[in-house]
Protein backbone atom coordinates (compact mmCIF):
# COMPACT_ATOMS: atom_id res chain seq x y z
CA UNK A 1 0.00 0.00 0.00
CA UNK A 2 2.84 2.37 0.84
CA UNK A 3 4.43 1.70 -2.55
CA UNK A 4 1.26 2.77 -4.38
CA UNK A 5 1.07 6.01 -2.38
CA UNK A 6 4.71 6.83 -3.10
CA UNK A 7 4.15 6.19 -6.80
CA UNK A 8 1.20 8.62 -6.75
CA UNK A 9 3.30 11.29 -5.04
CA UNK A 10 6.12 10.73 -7.53
CA UNK A 11 3.67 10.91 -10.43
CA UNK A 12 2.07 14.12 -9.14
CA UNK A 13 5.50 15.68 -8.58
CA UNK A 14 6.58 14.64 -12.06
CA UNK A 15 3.46 16.18 -13.62
CA UNK A 16 3.93 19.40 -11.64
CA UNK A 17 7.57 19.56 -12.73
CA UNK A 18 6.64 19.23 -16.42
CA UNK A 19 4.04 21.97 -16.06
CA UNK A 20 6.49 24.21 -14.18
CA UNK A 21 9.12 23.79 -16.91
CA UNK A 22 6.49 24.67 -19.53
CA UNK A 23 5.48 27.80 -17.62
CA UNK A 24 9.14 28.79 -17.19
CA UNK A 25 9.83 28.37 -20.91
CA UNK A 26 6.84 30.51 -21.88
CA UNK A 27 7.80 33.16 -19.31
CA UNK A 28 11.43 33.42 -20.41
CA UNK A 29 10.35 33.57 -24.06
CA UNK A 30 7.87 36.34 -23.18
CA UNK A 31 10.65 38.36 -21.60
CA UNK A 32 12.73 38.12 -24.79
CA UNK A 33 10.91 40.99 -26.45
CA UNK A 34 11.30 43.64 -29.11
CA UNK A 35 8.67 46.37 -28.78
CA UNK A 36 7.16 46.84 -32.24
CA UNK A 37 3.86 48.71 -32.30
CA UNK A 38 0.94 47.67 -30.08
CA UNK A 39 1.92 43.99 -29.90
CA UNK A 40 5.54 43.28 -28.92
CA UNK A 41 7.61 40.78 -30.89
CA UNK A 42 8.41 37.92 -28.50
CA UNK A 43 9.26 34.24 -28.58
CA UNK A 44 6.01 33.37 -26.82
CA UNK A 45 4.41 31.81 -29.88
CA UNK A 46 7.43 29.50 -30.20
CA UNK A 47 7.24 28.53 -26.53
CA UNK A 48 3.47 28.04 -26.43
CA UNK A 49 3.50 25.83 -29.53
CA UNK A 50 6.49 23.83 -28.28
CA UNK A 51 4.97 23.38 -24.82
CA UNK A 52 1.71 22.16 -26.34
CA UNK A 53 3.48 19.84 -28.76
CA UNK A 54 5.88 18.45 -26.17
CA UNK A 55 3.70 18.17 -23.09
CA UNK A 56 0.43 17.06 -24.65
CA UNK A 57 -3.17 17.89 -23.82
CA UNK A 58 -3.20 17.85 -20.02
CA UNK A 59 0.27 19.14 -19.22
CA UNK A 60 0.63 21.53 -22.16
CA UNK A 61 -2.75 23.15 -21.68
CA UNK A 62 -2.22 23.27 -17.91
CA UNK A 63 1.13 25.02 -18.39
CA UNK A 64 -0.45 27.77 -20.52
CA UNK A 65 -3.41 28.18 -18.15
CA UNK A 66 -1.04 28.43 -15.17
CA UNK A 67 1.04 30.99 -17.08
CA UNK A 68 -2.06 33.13 -17.76
CA UNK A 69 -3.25 32.82 -14.15
CA UNK A 70 0.19 33.77 -12.82
CA UNK A 71 0.08 36.91 -14.91
CA UNK A 72 -3.47 37.65 -13.81
CA UNK A 73 -2.58 37.53 -10.10
CA UNK A 74 0.31 39.95 -10.62
CA UNK A 75 3.41 37.87 -11.28
CA UNK A 76 5.25 39.66 -14.13
CA UNK A 77 5.31 36.82 -16.64
CA UNK A 78 3.96 38.67 -19.69
CA UNK A 79 6.01 40.50 -22.32
CA UNK A 80 7.70 43.61 -20.98
CA UNK A 81 7.46 42.15 -17.45
CA UNK A 82 3.80 43.15 -17.33
CA UNK A 83 1.21 41.48 -15.14
CA UNK A 84 -2.21 41.93 -13.63
CA UNK A 85 -5.74 42.33 -14.88
CA UNK A 86 -4.84 45.51 -16.80
CA UNK A 87 -2.32 43.58 -18.91
CA UNK A 88 -4.59 40.60 -19.43
CA UNK A 89 -7.76 42.54 -20.16
CA UNK A 90 -6.06 45.35 -22.08
CA UNK A 91 -5.96 45.64 -25.86
CA UNK A 92 -3.40 42.86 -26.39
CA UNK A 93 -4.71 40.52 -23.68
CA UNK A 94 -6.72 38.55 -26.21
CA UNK A 95 -3.51 37.23 -27.73
CA UNK A 96 -2.41 36.00 -24.30
CA UNK A 97 -5.75 34.26 -23.77
CA UNK A 98 -5.49 32.91 -27.33
CA UNK A 99 -2.30 31.11 -26.29
CA UNK A 100 -4.50 28.46 -24.69
CA UNK A 101 -5.75 27.51 -28.15
CA UNK A 102 -2.28 27.88 -29.66
CA UNK A 103 -1.10 25.18 -27.24
CA UNK A 104 -4.24 23.06 -27.18
CA UNK A 105 -4.34 22.30 -30.91
CA UNK A 106 -0.72 21.05 -31.27
CA UNK A 107 -1.16 19.25 -27.93
CA UNK A 108 -4.07 17.32 -29.41
CA UNK A 109 -2.12 16.65 -32.62
CA UNK A 110 0.76 15.24 -30.56
CA UNK A 111 -1.41 12.21 -29.79
CA UNK A 112 -2.00 11.32 -33.45
CA UNK A 113 0.10 8.20 -34.10
CA UNK A 114 2.41 9.14 -36.98
CA UNK A 115 5.72 7.26 -36.99
CA UNK A 116 7.56 8.99 -39.85
CA UNK A 117 9.48 11.90 -38.32
CA UNK A 118 9.07 14.23 -41.31
CA UNK A 119 5.34 13.56 -41.59
CA UNK A 120 5.03 14.03 -37.84
CA UNK A 121 6.93 17.32 -38.06
CA UNK A 122 4.66 18.48 -40.91
CA UNK A 123 1.53 17.44 -39.04
CA UNK A 124 2.64 19.26 -35.88
CA UNK A 125 3.56 22.33 -37.92
CA UNK A 126 0.08 22.41 -39.47
CA UNK A 127 -1.49 21.99 -36.02
CA UNK A 128 0.69 24.82 -34.70
CA UNK A 129 -0.36 27.02 -37.63
CA UNK A 130 -4.01 26.30 -36.91
CA UNK A 131 -3.48 27.10 -33.23
CA UNK A 132 -1.75 30.35 -34.16
CA UNK A 133 -4.58 31.27 -36.55
CA UNK A 134 -7.11 30.79 -33.74
CA UNK A 135 -4.89 32.87 -31.45
CA UNK A 136 -4.65 35.61 -34.09
CA UNK A 137 -8.43 35.56 -34.58
CA UNK A 138 -9.20 35.70 -30.87
CA UNK A 139 -6.53 38.31 -30.15
CA UNK A 140 -7.53 40.58 -33.03
CA UNK A 141 -11.23 40.41 -32.14
CA UNK A 142 -10.33 41.26 -28.54
CA UNK A 143 -8.01 44.09 -29.66
CA UNK A 144 -10.72 45.64 -31.83
CA UNK A 145 -13.29 45.43 -29.04
CA UNK A 146 -11.04 47.03 -26.41
CA UNK A 147 -9.53 49.62 -28.78
CA UNK A 148 -12.84 50.74 -30.24
CA UNK A 149 -14.44 51.08 -26.79
CA UNK A 150 -11.57 53.26 -25.53
CA UNK A 151 -10.97 55.38 -28.62
CA UNK A 152 -13.01 58.00 -30.40
CA UNK A 153 -11.45 56.81 -33.68
CA UNK A 154 -12.92 53.48 -34.66
CA UNK A 155 -10.51 50.93 -36.14
CA UNK A 156 -11.56 48.40 -38.76
CA UNK A 157 -10.50 44.79 -39.15
CA UNK A 158 -8.01 45.54 -41.93
CA UNK A 159 -6.26 48.21 -39.87
CA UNK A 160 -6.13 45.91 -36.84
CA UNK A 161 -4.66 43.10 -38.92
CA UNK A 162 -2.04 45.47 -40.34
CA UNK A 163 -1.12 46.57 -36.84
CA UNK A 164 -1.36 43.34 -34.86
CA UNK A 165 -0.97 40.38 -37.24
CA UNK A 166 0.69 41.10 -40.60
CA UNK A 167 4.07 42.22 -39.20
CA UNK A 168 4.28 39.03 -37.14
CA UNK A 169 3.27 36.39 -39.68
CA UNK A 170 6.70 35.65 -41.18
CA UNK A 171 8.54 35.55 -37.83
CA UNK A 172 5.77 33.37 -36.38
CA UNK A 173 5.97 30.96 -39.33
CA UNK A 174 9.69 30.57 -38.68
CA UNK A 175 9.20 30.18 -34.91
CA UNK A 176 6.55 27.51 -35.44
CA UNK A 177 8.73 25.60 -37.90
CA UNK A 178 11.48 25.57 -35.28
CA UNK A 179 9.00 24.53 -32.58
CA UNK A 180 7.68 21.64 -34.71
CA UNK A 181 11.19 20.46 -35.58
CA UNK A 182 12.39 20.59 -31.97
CA UNK A 183 9.23 18.92 -30.71
CA UNK A 184 9.73 15.93 -32.99
CA UNK A 185 13.45 15.85 -32.17
CA UNK A 186 13.08 15.78 -28.40
CA UNK A 187 9.56 14.41 -27.71
CA UNK A 188 10.83 10.92 -26.95
CA UNK A 189 12.66 12.32 -23.93
CA UNK A 190 9.55 13.95 -22.44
Amino acid sequence: MKNIASKRVYSAAKEAAFIAVGVALITVCAWISLPIGEVPFTLQTFAVAAVGGLLGLKRGTAAVVVYVLMGLIGIPVFAGFRAGAAALFGATGGYILGFVFAALIPAAARHIPVKNRWLRCGMLYLAMLLGLAVCYFFGTAWFLTVYNRASANQMGVAAALMLCVIPYILPDLIKLALAAFLTVKIERYV
